[in-house]
């Protein structure tokens, strides 16, 4: 999946991923929607935002999620 509302700058809050360029970070809608924000209390709180920012944050965070670690086998 493409996220092209996820952005990478480092010059914007140290490159942390970011909606569109802003200064709004991903952490920060995924941790509002964690503490019960619903959609239309995010869009009153940053107007900046649209509705399809919030969903593509969550669906970047939830594939982030399924990050699989495998560890190496040492052999002795």
């Amino acid at each position: 999946m493409q996220y092209d509302r996820i952005t990478f700058d480092p010059r914007v809050m140290g490159g942390r991923a970011c909606i569109r360029g802003m200064r709004i970070p991903v952490s920060l809608i995924v941790n509002l929607v964690a503490n019960g924000m619903t959609n239309e209390e995010i869009l009153r709180e940053y107007p900046d935002l649209e509705l399809e920012d919030i969903q593509q944050a969550l669906k970047y965070a939830a594939a982030l999620a399924e990050e699989e670690i495998h560890p190496l086998a040492v052999q002795v």
